[in-house]
């Protein structure tokens, strides 16, 4: 038996460069067409001079041709089978996406998916009578649709076509010629793949770095880099989602085991209203209680001179990441504790177990359909349905336009009245009531928008607007540079107002209240920037803006009255260094919490505290060793 030869054929052989898309040409095509129209029409809303992904001609080219070499693998026969499942796949989602796009002005998040799992049958059926009308066919959607019955019609059209083409003779063409062509076709492929994958390589390296992490706040923090990934197609928005909601599925289960450890010995009552206020982006050095030239906040200086409010000089945040900041301050694990901020409980459900009401009433986490990935990061344990129960007594369950609807809100859960939590400007269509339960003794975690960008939208301009470019005597900055900063400062005087009319809620109460803000912000003080950056080396200087905080105590006149010792430790504190991944520690002393799990040398006003204790920032620069 002769052994078959394999002769060298150069034109055959890079002929089949070219087969991936000569034997899928037409999902090839069509799917380049779809994936074309998205990245063209879904653009960032409401942001200006936002453009299309501006790679997405040769990712898409680069990818497809990756796709069809896999299917060129595949026998035919199941290769048509695979395809029809891809044309699912692909379409529906895009479908979906686009209508989500269209209706609330966002593409696919983790939040809509975890929305979407909660969502039973009912809810499914009002949401479909709702949204879902003949008015789809004429928007974007609309244009999907088209494509589909285009892609049918061609299916059709080629099927009638390969029938006709079977009865017919047709004449013997010099097989040469057709294989120099595709020769041809191969290196013009050979030469496009090449040039889209150098292209978009960098995305690529990206997506794999994305999908490799273990934590959502790790995923968040990839998100902060420059050169992130883009998901520039709904499937891989889709894939995004589920990945993180599988890591916050992950830390779930990890908080349920935590909360096993919760025990209580005993409970005094020692302060019997404790209210933590939490604000947003402040940076420390814009605050006039700590030198800052323009008056951002006259009336916290009041009560500083009053005598009643205890200003704290060398407190600094453990992160620069609103979600970081707020699983470390909630959780009982310290920085530098073994395991992660899950493996202990939370300190609001020490609290519930030893008897006090505890009220969250949140302006920022609440689960909306284009919530971006780091309010999802945030608040996604908050938001669970088992762990909120578990952590509150009372939850609000809408946002307000400026944080004097967290004002309105507090007042209906101190005089107990059966009401719903809602305001007419809010962004949340939720209008759940909300029933809170009368108790004497009440931990109430107050978390404000504060400062968060844009800067002119937390307060309301026409009222609050003191402070005008103008009045900035700094010639390096550009006219909007200073408009951004007299911005800034409104909305820091706006927050005043707001914190200074929180404590006189409770100045007839045996009460302290705590503010602290989760970080700071850049704000055109030692850089023409502002925001945060992210860097993974920090430094003093972006210390200085991003991490060292505003931090004081406030106590009312029955508490200074009856805790002259406690009010006088508050005092004699003040100048201790304090990283507030601790806070809890304070808390529970507060509250009089007996319990396994306070550390008296994470307090800051027990004589046990460790003021030698490194402060980690981002879990590795340790703040007490930047040279300043």
């Amino acid at each position: 038996m002769r052994r078959r030869r394999w002769r060298l054929d150069p034109l055959k052989w890079i002929g089949w460069l070219f087969d991936p898309v000569g034997k899928n040409g037409a999902f090839f095509v069509f799917m380049f067409a779809l994936g074309y129209l998205l990245t063209q029409t879904q653009i960032t809303l409401h942001v200006a001079g936002a453009k299309p992904y501006e790679l997405s001609v040769p990712e898409l080219l680069f990818d497809l041709y990756a796709i069809c070499v896999v299917l060129t693998l595949i026998p035919r026969r199941i290769r048509y089978w695979v395809r029809a499942v891809l044309y699912i796949i692909l379409y529906g989602v895009a479908l979906v996406d686009m209508f989500c796009y269209e209706r609330f002005e966002s593409t696919l998040t983790p939040t809509m998916l975890m929305l979407l799992s909660e969502t039973n049958q009912q809810e499914a059926g009002e949401f479909l009578k709702s949204y879902v009308g003949w008015d789809v066919l004429t928007s974007k959607v609309g244009w999907i649709l088209l494509l589909m019955a285009a892609h049918i019609l061609w299916t059709i059209i080629r099927s009638i076509a390969s029938r006709v083409r079977k009865r017919m003779i047709l004449p013997k063409v010099n097989e040469t010629v057709p294989k120099f062509c595709k020769a041809i076709a191969g290196l013009a492929t050979l030469w496009a793949v090449i040039d889209a994958g150098s292209q978009c390589w960098g995305n690529k390296v990206a997506t794999w770095r994305l999908f490799s992490y273990e934590t959502v706040g790790q995923v968040e923090h990839e998100l902060t880099r420059r050169d992130h990934a883009v998901m520039y197609l709904p499937v891989y928005r889709l894939a995004f989602g589920i990945y993180a909601n599988g890591l916050a599925d992950h830390q779930l289960v990890q908080l349920e085991k935590a909360s096993r450890l919760v025990a209580v010995d005993s409970c005094s009552f020692r302060v019997p209203n404790i209210v933590l206020v939490i604000g947003e982006s402040y940076n420390k050095h814009h605050s006039q209680l700590y030198g800052y030239k323009m008056p951002t906040t006259p009336r916290q200086v009041a009560l500083r001179d009053s005598g009643s409010l205890v200003p704290y000089s060398d407190v600094v945040a453990p992160w620069n990441l609103t979600s970081f900041v707020f699983k470390h301050v909630l959780s009982m694990h310290a920085v530098g504790d073994s395991g992660e901020w899950c493996d202990a409980p939370l300190f609001p459900e020490v609290f519930r177990r030893a008897g006090y009401r505890v009220t969250m009433i949140t302006n920022q986490f609440q689960s909306r359909a284009k919530e971006p990935v780091w309010d999802f990061s945030g608040g996604f344990f908050l938001n669970d349905p088992e762990v909120s129960s578990r952590q509150f007594n009372v939850r609000n369950t809408r946002t307000y336009r400026y944080d004097e609807g967290v004002l309105k809100a507090l007042d209906k859960v101190i005089s107990d009245k059966r009401e719903v939590l809602s305001d007419k400007d809010s962004s949340n269509t939720d209008h759940s009531s909300l029933i809170t339960h009368h108790s004497s003794h009440n931990l109430y975690i107050l978390h404000l928008m504060g400062s968060h960008v844009d800067y002119r939208a937390r307060y309301p301009e026409k009222t609050r607007s003191r402070f005008k470019p103008e009045m900035y005597n700094r010639p390096e900055l550009t006219a909007q540079q200073r408009q951004l900063l007299a911005e800034y400062d409104n909305s820091l005087l706006y927050n005043d107002s707001i914190v200074a009319a929180i404590t006189q809620r409770f100045e007839g109460r045996d009460a302290v209240v705590i503010y602290m803000p989760d970080h700071g912000e850049e704000i055109f003080d030692d850089e023409p920037i502002f925001g945060r950056l992210h860097s993974a080396e920090v430094d003093y200087r972006l210390a200085r803006n991003e991490m060292e905080i505003p931090f004081w105590i406030w106590g009312s006149p029955l508490y200074r009255e009856s805790h002259p010792y406690g009010w006088m430790a508050i005092q004699n504190a003040k100048d201790r260094p304090l990283m507030t991944d601790v806070l809890p520690h304070l808390l529970l002393y507060l509250g009089g919490i007996s319990s396994p799990l306070y550390r008296s040398e994470l307090n800051i006003i027990s004589p046990d505290y460790d003021t030698k204790r490194p402060r980690l920032l981002k879990g590795e620069t340790d703040y007490n060793q930047l040279k300043k």
